[in-house]
């Protein structure tokens, strides 16, 4: 899909009220496309609409858990009856949890495993049907991350809900390959976005020091969202199965093709940053 420029297409972005997903609509509306967004944010997600709209294109915003079944099924029906099939889908919506295993509690995973990964599901259960209806081809962005190939012990549901996310993107692209519809896995790396101060957090993770020095990590790093955006779109036009984005994503996702062993020895590295 050429997404130099959009003009005439529909993008659908779900967590569309801030960071990654926020910067992903609104770079796409600047290209041409109007949008679907959702969020369960209806502050942010008014203020990326007002902004959307303020470019001259048409919005439909719904405050819409991406983990519930129900809500998620009434948006689609209303996006059917708005515009019928979109072109280009990213379901982008999903929290952060910091804890071992051992600290993970079952209460953690229902919440992670049906945010993360289920509403990954939702999203393209319910959107890329009537896209293969159409027969007009398009294209499903799967938000994964860094974490979704690399596994940090201090983020293991995380993980596996990224892990899983990333296998799923793959597998459907196949998929879908004879219907046009070509199916990318984003994989950023350090992100500035408000997932870093939003994210639960258990055992020694949720100690509040540490929490602001990996805070302030991201910060200094200060590889925006925006930055982000325009990877996604760059590699929707390149077509590409797997996406990292920022040069840590992209040393870690070499470094777990040559050497896993090493690569367990970077996580665990890494993992204890916030410790100093």
């Amino acid at each position: 899909m050429d997404t130099s420029t959009l003009g005439g297409r529909t993008a659908l972005v779900t967590g569309a009220g801030s960071g990654i997903g926020r910067e992903t609509a609104l770079l796409a509306a600047r290209r041409g496309a109007d949008l679907v967004i959702c969020d369960v944010d209806e502050a942010g997600l008014a203020g990326t609409e007002a902004e959307a709209r303020a470019l001259g294109r048409d919005v439909l915003a719904r405050r819409v858990d991406v983990a519930d079944r129900g809500q998620m099924t009434e948006f689609a029906a209303a996006v059917g009856d708005a515009v019928g099939a979109v072109d280009l889908l990213v379901n982008n919506a999903g929290v952060g949890l910091a804890a071992e295993f051992l600290e993970t509690e079952l209460e953690d995973w229902d919440w992670i495993v049906s945010i993360n990964l289920l509403g990954v599901v939702h999203g393209c259960k319910l959107f890329v049907p009537p896209m293969v209806d159409r027969g007009a081809g398009g294209h499903v962005v799967n938000v994964s991350s860094a974490a979704g190939y690399l596994a940090s012990p201090v983020l293991t549901a995380y993980s596996a809900t990224k892990f899983a996310v990333l296998g799923m993107s793959e597998a459907l692209r196949e998929e879908l390959r004879p219907h046009a519809i070509g199916v990318t896995a984003i994989c950023p790396g350090v992100i500035n976005t408000p997932i870093t101060t939003s994210s639960r957090a258990r055992g020694a993770s949720a100690d509040p020091d540490r929490r602001e020095r990996i805070a302030a990590m991201y910060r200094r790093r200060n590889y925006g969202p925006d930055r982000v955006a325009r990877n996604i779109l760059k590699a929707v036009r390149r077509e590409r199965t797997v996406a990292p984005v920022s040069p840590e994503a992209w040393f870690g996702y070499l470094l777990k093709r040559l050497s896993p062993r090493l690569a367990g020895w970077t996580t665990r590295r890494a993992s204890s940053l916030g410790d100093r």
